[in-house]
């Protein structure tokens, strides 16, 4: 593996839970410790832990901050209360998705309050690019890229909770679905919010590089007698297209807008202004573009990203879309794919087909998401 790989506070510890290391998103990260299904059913029944210090985490501090925000993110920020976290979306001019972030109002134990903006890996140069070219000059926003100085870590499942309450001075139960808190871990500031990317309960924790070790190493004691073990990325992606969550580069890009990937939830259009809005105004009244679906699809054969998604499982029928992701899932045990197929299709229960490697599988578009947790 190139040694130009940017590395996480935690690749010393991968290696020695032998991890297999792979490059994403120009990052050294670890794709699997045992097995890819293994450390799936380990998060569906248990817990598990991820590093995803990759994620860029912009912190922005300053009077205009929140309304520089507001003009950026396609979902409001003026309205959000102190320890609030929101899913939102950036988009450029013409109401392409640029990425999808989530947006925190955080208080500081002194009493500071401020923004902190987590973006994809992938993105994380473009974002601040895109950023510093729309800070208006005569603007009190101050903007700083804390990912190499911090770590983020990710618990998730259903044991999740019970494995970190230990190492918090708050209860992580205590806090409702998308909140965060600044508090401590064993005594050193930690951030907490109760978010994940797995659809399982859990919460995701940053903390100082210097600290990360050492929460991984308690995270591993605290949470032995629950089963909690490390998890890697290919689990999160099975884990994430079960819950039907999109991926920014798959089910989300430069080319699509949020009404296709079926985040209209993310635009809030009304009594504000931000870049992108009179395109995707335009564009939440438009139809005839590919949209995403669900497919459940026969057979054992999972489908790939770039698959032709074709109107019958017959020959000659015609192409009307193409997979995005596809797996073979392990708590479903059939496999299943996101893909963007042409709108008079997308109702659930159209019968379709996948061409995966010259044979036409027959395939159904159902709901999403594949997967929903017991509450």
């Amino acid at each position: 593996m190139s040694s130009d790989l940017a590395q996480t506070p935690l690749h010393a510890w991968h290696l020695k839970h032998a991890a297999r290391m792979v490059d994403f998103a120009g990052w050294s990260m670890p794709v699997q410790y045992v097995s890819i299904v293994r450390e799936h059913v380990a998060t569906r029944e248990r817990c598990t832990l991820f590093d995803v210090s990759h994620m860029g985490r912009l912190r922005f501090e300053g009077e205009d901050a929140c309304r520089f925000l507001d003009r950026l993110l396609t979902r409001r920020v003026s309205d959000l209360a102190v320890g609030r976290v929101r899913y939102s979306l950036m988009t450029n001019e013409s109401g392409g998705v640029l990425d999808d972030v989530l947006i925190s109002h955080l208080e500081s134990p002194n009493g500071q309050r401020y923004y902190l903006l987590v973006v994809n890996a992938g993105n994380r140069e473009k974002i601040l690019g895109w950023i510093g070219q729309h800070l208006a000059a005569g603007w009190d926003v101050r903007m700083f890229d804390r990912t190499a100085e911090t770590a983020m870590i990710a618990v998730q499942g259903p044991r999740a909770l019970q494995a970190v309450a230990p190492l918090l001075d708050i209860a992580p139960g205590s806090l409702k679905y998308y909140t965060a808190a600044v508090t401590r871990s064993l005594g050193r500031v930690c951030i907490v919010s109760r978010t994940g990317y797995t659809g399982e309960d859990g919460c995701e924790l940053i903390v100082r590089a210097e600290d990360a070790v050492d929460v991984c190493n308690n995270l591993l004691r605290a949470g032995r007698e629950l089963g909690i073990e490390p998890a890697g990325l290919g689990c999160r992606d099975t884990l994430r297209l079960e819950a039907g969550m999109p991926l920014y580069g798959h089910e989300l890009n430069e080319t699509l807008d949020p009404y296709q990937a079926g985040l209209g939830f993310a635009v809030n259009l009304e009594d504000r202004d931000f870049i992108g809005r009179e395109a995707l105004a335009a564009l939440s009244e438009a139809g005839g573009r590919p949209v995403r679906v669900g497919l459940e699809i026969e057979g054992r054969r999972p489908a790939r990203e770039g698959y032709a998604v074709c109107a019958a499982a017959e020959p000659g029928a015609a192409a009307v879309g193409s997979v995005t992701s596809g797996t073979l899932s392990p708590s479903l045990q059939k496999p299943i794919a996101m893909a963007l197929v042409e709108p008079a299709l997308s109702a659930v229960g159209t019968r379709l087909a996948v061409d995966i490697r010259g044979q036409l599988v027959p395939a159904q578009v159902v709901k999403l998401p594949f997967y929903v947790r017991s509450r």
